[in-house]
C-alpha cells in the first residue's frame, strides 16, 4: 500500500502524463482532470480506499518501484471476495516506463499474489478494444475472450469489461517462482 509520501509522488507522476492527451485508455477518464485537480483526485481516491476497506469490499493499491524510483501503480480490488473468489485489477505507468515489460511483470506479480497468496479463483481486467498493449498484456497476447459495449468520455466500442480473465487453473507462475 502506498504511503502518503508515495501517493504524493504518484500524483506528480500522473500529472506529468500517463498517455497521449488525445487518447483515453481508461474506462473512467480520471486523467482528464487538470492539475492540481488530478493530483487531488488521486489522493482522495487512495484515502477513500483506505477508509472504506472491509473484508467484503477492498481496494489494494501497490506502488511500483524500479531501481528505487516510483514508476506507477498496480491496483487489485474485490467485492464479496469470500463468496466469489474474484478480483479485478488495473494499473498504470508513467510514460517514461511504458513499453519495457514492466506492466507485464506487475500483472504477473499481482496474479501470483491473488492466486497463490489469497486463493482467488478468478482475476478480471478491463481494457478498450484498441488498447493493444493492455489487451496483449492482460490476455496473454491474443484477443480477449468475448466483449461488451462500454462508453467513457464520449467513447463507445467493445471493451473487455470483465471478460478478460485468468483463472487459477490456467495461471502460470512468473519465471523463478515455480515450485
Amino acid at each position: 500500500m502506498p504511503t502518503d509520501e508515495d501517493l504524493m509522488q504518484l500524483a506528480s507522476l500522473a500529472a506529468a502524463g500517463i498517455h497521449d492527451r488525445a487518447e483515453m485508455p481508461f474506462a473512467v477518464p480520471w486523467t482528464d482532470a487538470a492539475s492540481p485537480q488530478l493530483e487531488r483526485n488521486l489522493l482522495q481516491y487512495a484515502w477513500r480506499n483506505r477508509a472504506e476497506w472491509t473484508a467484503d469490499h477492498w481496494v489494494a493499491q501497490f506502488s511500483i518501484f524500479l531501481a528505487g524510483q516510483l514508476v506507477g501503480e498496480q491496483t487489485v480490488k474485490a467485492d464479496r471476495f469470500a463468496e466469489t473468489g474474484t478480483v479485478s485489477s488495473g494499473s498504470w505507468l508513467g510514460r517514461a516506463w511504458q513499453g519495457q515489460g514492466i506492466g507485464k511483470e506487475m500483472r504477473a506479480a499481482m496474479l501470483h499474489l491473488v492466486f497463490a497468496g489469497l486463493g482467488a479463483a478468478r482475476a478480471e481486467s478491463d481494457a478498450w478494444h484498441d488498447n493493444h498493449a493492455s489487451i496483449a498484456r492482460k490476455s496473454g497476447g491474443g484477443s480477449p475472450p468475448g466483449s461488451s459495449t462500454s462508453s467513457s468520455a464520449g467513447r463507445t466500442g467493445p471493451a473487455t469489461a470483465g471478460t478478460t480473465s485468468t483463472s487459477r487453473a490456467f495461471h502460470r507462475l512468473p519465471n523463478g517462482l515455480e515450485k
